[in-house]
């Protein structure tokens, strides 16, 4: 463990201060409206996410609890490798996220590289706890044209996630961007199609449904539920609002603008 780290009420004033630092530079532009500024210089919904582990931070039950304190909800993104911090945190987030791409322990080591070879057992024991919690729980599955996007994948996830039992599967693209264009290539960035191919043999198979998805961000989400989970706020109740734009639209770009 880390000699010091930092304090969770630090990390909690210091996302807020620089979320609307983020966003400052939008009150310039006249077509903007106060309310909007406003309401968006004041978050309410908070990712544990995106750069490293985020079980790897010793005090993670309390930052979840100011953040909760503090009047946000809290989505924890998590490749799984810390199954003892899944099973004791204190305090659930709002939304627990598993995030996976290989399919058995070969493809594990060959995709992953992992750090120790246990580390995919630990992501297996992470899935089995999923139905303990009480908060929605999302099993994130990407696919990569030329590794996972084949049967074989597709029957090795479903027996994964008949023991998860999550809330909702977010089958997803992989996205040719930051340091896996080093590894691999933009082939490897499935269609929409594709992803919703494999999105509908994994709720064939689960017994789930395909009830949202997203052409810009290739996207299919599969769950159970007869209707969203709408815990706060006043959203619409609507599984599906309507994309601007087609799956080269945004980040991906289309195949003849990439030089």
């Amino acid at each position: 463990m880390l000699e010091t780290v930092d304090d969770p009420r630090f990390i909690v004033d210091m996302v807020v201060k620089e979320h609307a630092r983020t966003v400052s530079g939008y009150k310039m532009f006249s077509n903007v409206s106060e309310d909007m500024y406003r309401e968006a210089r004041n978050p309410k919904h908070v990712a544990i996410s995106l750069t490293g582990e985020a079980t790897l931070y010793p005090l993670l039950d309390d930052l979840i609890a100011e953040f909760h304190r503090r009047g946000m909800t809290t989505f924890l993104v998590t490749r799984g490798v810390r199954p003892e911090v899944i099973a004791n945190l204190g305090v659930e987030p709002t939304q627990l996220y598993v995030s996976i791409e290989a399919f058995d322990y070969e493809s594990y080591i060959e995709f992953n590289r992992p750090m120790s070879k246990s580390l995919w057992k630990r992501t297996l024991e992470s899935l089995e706890l999923l139905p303990s919690f009480t908060c929605p729980t999302v099993v994130r599955v990407t696919i990569v044209k030329s590794f996972n996007a084949n049967d074989r994948a597709i029957r090795e996830w479903s027996r994964m996630l008949s023991v998860a039992q999550p809330t909702f599967i977010e089958v997803k693209a992989y996205m040719h961007i930051g340091g896996s264009i080093e590894r691999l290539s933009r082939q490897d960035m499935p269609s929409h199609s594709e992803v919703r191919e494999v999105a509908l043999k994994l709720a064939d198979t689960l017994g789930y449904e395909a009830v949202s998805e997203s052409k810009p961000s290739r996207v299919v989400l599969l769950t159970r539920l007869s209707k969203p989970l709408v815990r706060y706020g006043n959203p619409p109740v609507s599984w599906y609002d309507k994309d601007e734009g087609d799956e080269y639209s945004g980040e991906y770009g289309s195949p003849e603008e990439v030089v």
